[in-house]
């Protein structure tokens, strides 16, 4: 049981600290301001994440089943090295199309699936159901970062930006990246 919630809490950790000042925050963002109907937008980047994490995840237990576990530490390691290195890059500004008849749940639906198709946070949970060899786990896990670092921009985003310097959660993301890499090269 330990276990399985250290990997919950390690996936949801990484993908709330990735995800804070990431473009699907900002897209959030976005859609709370355009469409006014936070319940619908949260319920479809629900959906969204879901569909993706889960895509990802499979991803990631398929590299975890299939390569040496040698070769898959050290890949593992760079990759989240890596990570610590692109989370410091911003993100440009987020552009929404257009959809006529389309709500606020449809689009979000539609526009989060994508925007978060080869994101920090997709690439993320590849990794890290690769490194936990867990589908189920990973996705709970960054399913639950995503709707919680989501959620504050659906609801509160206006609010958030002036309060938390995105500079700083960035450098903390990086560190845990860091940290994980260690970790890996050490078991």
């Amino acid at each position: 049981m330990l276990i399985q919630l250290k990997i919950i809490f390690n996936s949801f950790l990484l993908v709330f600290l990735t995800e804070m000042g990431d473009k699907t925050q900002l897209l959030a963002f976005v859609l709370a301001s355009r469409f006014k109907k936070p319940w619908p937008i949260f319920a479809g980047i629900f959906v969204a994440t879901v569909a993706n994490h889960l895509l990802a995840a499979s991803a990631g237990v398929w590299v975890s089943q299939n390569l040496p576990p040698q070769i898959l530490k050290w890949i593992l390691a760079v990759l989240f090295l890596a990570f610590a290195v692109w989370i410091m890059i911003p993100d440009k500004d987020v552009e929404l199309e257009e959809r006529k008849g389309w709500g606020a749940f449809h689009t979000t639906v539609v526009t989060f699936f994508l925007a978060e198709m080869g994101d920090k946070t997709q690439i993320s949970t590849v990794t890290l159901a690769a490194k936990y060899n867990n589908l189920f786990l990973v996705t709970v896990g960054t399913t639950i970062g995503m709707m919680i670092t989501d959620g504050l921009a659906v609801f509160f985003g206006d609010k958030m930006t002036k309060k938390i310097p995105m500079n700083w959660i960035h450098a903390g993301a990086a560190i845990v990246y860091v940290v994980f890499a260690i970790g890996i090269l050490l078991h």
